[in-house]
């Protein structure tokens, strides 16, 4: 596997390091599924360099993305690094969105997963009918869908509508997380993911659905702090899914 000796000489080994981290989410969300063609973005933020973050050349598939590959853009959107692809406007207008008004977001993920939609779709919200779905329900916000995201004029309701929330529906639309981590939004997204196709499948059943105890959900929830999220994330699951592509999609990180 490439080490961060192997960095372009240009590029910081701190910007290395999340560059690898970003191409392996990027790879792992092509290996579970949730891929769209070439739209959907997943950014995080550069290290010591405020206001920049690197996104996907629009374009490629995202089981083509790499470490190098990646562009670096500014909070104006301009590319700070070359790529023989553009950056697609309606990445930066929501992702730079969020780098820009919550510091403690170091990672933005937005798919169009099939389960996602669905539940964008409803009128019902993500319940904490199980213990996956407990452990994100309680911050979750909601936007309303605003055409294809390409005014800058959405950027504020759609802080508005995630304040400070880690996970949001773009109604008709998709799904966001956000994460203090690449991992942190990696996890969080599956949870998220999993939650929507469970719940999907036992209320599309039309059978009765039996709730969970409040105070047991509250004990849940309670347990999953952002910070040991973020722990368990980082510390437990990630390395095991960069095991997990470096047998099954190499390549990520060069």
């Amino acid at each position: 596997m490439t080490t961060l000796m192997d960095r372009p000489a240009t590029i910081s080994a701190e910007e290395w390091a999340v560059r690898r981290d970003l191409a392996a989410c990027y790879r792992l969300v092509a290996l579970y599924g949730w891929d769209d063609l070439v739209a959907n973005h997943i950014t995080a933020t550069v290290p010591g360099e405020p206001g920049t973050f690197l996104i996907n050349p629009y374009g490629l598939m995202f089981d083509e993305v790499t470490a190098s590959n990646l562009i670096k853009i500014d909070s104006d959107g301009n590319a700070l690094s070359k790529s023989d692809c553009p950056v697609n406007q309606t990445g930066f207008v929501i992702h730079g969105a969020i780098h820009g008004a919550r510091e403690d977001v170091a990672c933005v993920i937005h798919l169009h997963t099939r389960n996602g939609v669905a539940m964008s779709m409803l009128e019902e919200r993500v319940e904490p009918l199980n213990q996956t779905a407990m452990l994100i329900a309680d911050r979750i916000g909601y936007h309303e869908y605003e055409g294809i995201a390409l005014d800058m004029a959405e950027r504020e309701t759609l802080l508005r509508d995630l304040g400070d929330n880690d996970i949001m529906f773009l109604r008709n639309h998709g799904t966001l997380v956000a994460g203090r981590s690449i991992a942190d939004a990696f996890l969080r997204f599956y949870y998220l993911e999993w939650a929507c196709d469970v719940q999907l499948r036992a209320k599309g059943g039309g059978r009765t659905v039996h709730p969970a105890d409040p105070d047991a959900v509250a004990r849940v929830s309670a347990h999953m702090s952002r910070e040991r999220a973020e722990q368990q994330a980082s510390g437990v699951v990630w390395p095991a899914l960069l095991r997990k592509l470096a047998r099954e999609n190499p390549g990520y990180d060069c």
